[in-house]
């Protein structure tokens, strides 16, 4: 991912945290010849070395499992607020823009099986349901349900590399950047809102 020096975030654990917090994202390899993605959460996780791994599952009637073996390079896309930035806030001409914060992660996908398989469904369900007011579980579905296990493929990603861009005017004066922030804070766009969130919380952190 193409991303100049000043919107690149190489604080790993913002960035780790910022995966947490924006699991749901989109698996990316090449399947029958063709680039393919697909649009599932992918939970981050650590082994006994520290290692990072994403652990996920698909239908087994997607393709993009059966180039898991082969060992190539798979890409994992997560994406946060963004908001289109319009050169009229600005103090002097320029060209409108876009602010967004975007995570790459790349490494090779494994399939699981067994127990890694099961206990990886755990954690993703018990992640979701921590805030519902009667939270289901993997251990209480019953058998029945569970049968739809056979129909995924569940597979890591052990992490070789992870690139951040937050772009979030950073090169801004205070003047243009405080303009931006409060025109964004105005929009009724939820995304717009939590832009200039992010931009007020990257600011504080200079």
């Amino acid at each position: 991912m193409y991303t100049p020096q000043h919107y690149k975030n190489e604080n790993i654990n913002e960035v780790r945290e910022f995966i947490k917090a924006n699991s749901f994202g989109i698996l990316v390899s090449q399947t029958k010849g063709r680039l393919w993605g697909t649009h599932i959460p992918m939970e981050l996780d650590f082994d006994e070395n520290g290692t990072a791994i994403l652990y996920s599952h698909i239908s087994k009637a997607n393709p993009q499992w059966e180039n898991f073996a082969s060992g190539e390079e798979v890409l994992a896309i997560f994406h946060g607020p963004h908001s289109y930035v319009s050169s009229s806030w600005y103090e002097k001409e320029d060209v409108p823009t876009w602010n967004y914060i975007a995570v790459h992660a790349y490494g090779k996908a494994q399939i699981i099986e067994g127990a890694e398989l099961m206990d990886s469904l755990k954690k993703l369900v018990d992640t979701y349901e921590h805030a519902s007011e009667h939270p289901v579980s993997v251990e209480n579905l019953s058998e029945k349900t569970m049968r739809q296990v056979n129909g995924i493929v569940g597979f890591k990603i052990i992490i070789s590399e992870i690139q951040a861009t937050y772009k979030l005017s950073q090169t801004r004066k205070d003047t243009d950047f405080h303009t931006i922030v409060n025109q964004l804070e105005s929009s009724p766009d939820f995304m717009s809102k939590a832009t200039a969130e992010a931009m007020k919380q990257s600011r504080e952190k200079e």
